[in-house]
């Protein structure tokens, strides 16, 4: 009896060891209550948000109605993503104060090697605040108000949507029109040129009757173009074009990078080249086999 009392002690005391031992240390909570918003922010006023970490060192400024990224460079901004981003910062909810510590900081990653978020509002900051690195369990992020050294606990894995690439934060879309619109498509690969075009309620490709299916498709890719990435250096040669596609008052030349693998496009619109996949340029690119009706 003696000796079990002893062993049962001793699991006792291996639990409670093994328990602090699978702790992290630092990050148990001063509250277990939450204690409401991190930051207030109004998105109707705020003109201006500056997002910097190691990696990054963006800002974005609101003109009228849209939003702009003027740093590194000047360029549209992808507005959801902004609108999200704001959303976002207006709804940290916090959960608990894990810490008060300075010196705990990079711990939670809360320092200068987090992502630092300042919001202005008519030129002036209304808000800031550091996104540090996700909890244990990934559902709640480490969060710290600008000028406080409390660490909060925020719910929500959302470090990603503050520290995106530049390339996110930019508008992706190289053109726009309504499908229903669309009523003829010209396509060009070197000599080789057809057109798709609606006559008498009809598909056509000159006298062949184009595959509805087919046609939808493209039609429906073609109303959203959208690019994956973008090309900001001079490029040297130019790119060899190997295939355009023009509809309405749109032009879109597509060059085949071999080094990557992947296609250079730029639009009528604009000077600008971008990036595609290949997956998503042969969704574009569709030759005349492919659009026409087979035959029964």
């Amino acid at each position: 009896m003696k000796q079990n009392t002893i062993l049962i002690g001793v699991l006792a005391l291996l639990l409670v060891v093994a328990y602090v031992v699978l702790q992290k240390p630092g990050e148990q909570s001063l509250s277990e209550e939450g204690t409401g918003k991190l930051v207030e922010v109004d998105s109707l006023k705020v003109d201006r948000i500056e997002i910097k970490s190691p990696t990054l060192d963006v800002a974005l400024e609101k003109k009228g109605a849209e939003w702009f990224v003027q740093r590194p460079l000047v360029y549209r901004a992808d507005q959801n993503t902004v609108a999200n981003a704001l959303h976002q910062a207006g709804n940290l909810e916090v959960k608990s104060i894990v810490s008060s510590n300075p010196e705990k900081h990079s711990m939670f990653t809360v320092d200068s090697t987090g992502t630092m978020v300042r919001i202005y509002e008519a030129g002036n900051e209304r808000a800031g605040f550091i996104v540090g690195k996700p909890s244990s369990s990934f559902s709640d992020t480490y969060v710290r108000k600008m000028n406080s050294n409390d660490v909060a606990l925020a719910g929500g894995g959302f470090g990603y949507i503050f520290n995106r690439a530049l390339r996110e934060w930019r508008e992706k879309n190289i053109a726009t029109m309504a499908q229903e619109n669309i009523k003829e498509v010209k396509f060009q690969y070197g000599d080789t040129t057809f057109t798709l075009a609606f006559k008498d309620s009809v598909w056509m490709i000159g006298r062949d009757s184009a595959d509805n299916s087919s046609v939808q498709n493209i039609l429906r890719n073609l109303s959203t173009v959208t690019a994956d990435d973008f090309i900001d250096s001079s490029l040297s040669p130019q790119p060899k074009v190997s295939a355009q596609i023009a509809y309405n008052d749109i032009q879109l030349r597509f060059a085949f990078s071999k080094p990557t693998g992947k296609f250079y496009v730029q639009s009528s619109a604009s000077s600008q080249w971008f990036v595609m996949e290949t997956w998503r340029a042969e969704q574009l690119l569709k030759r005349k086999k492919e659009l026409v009706k087979p035959h029964s």
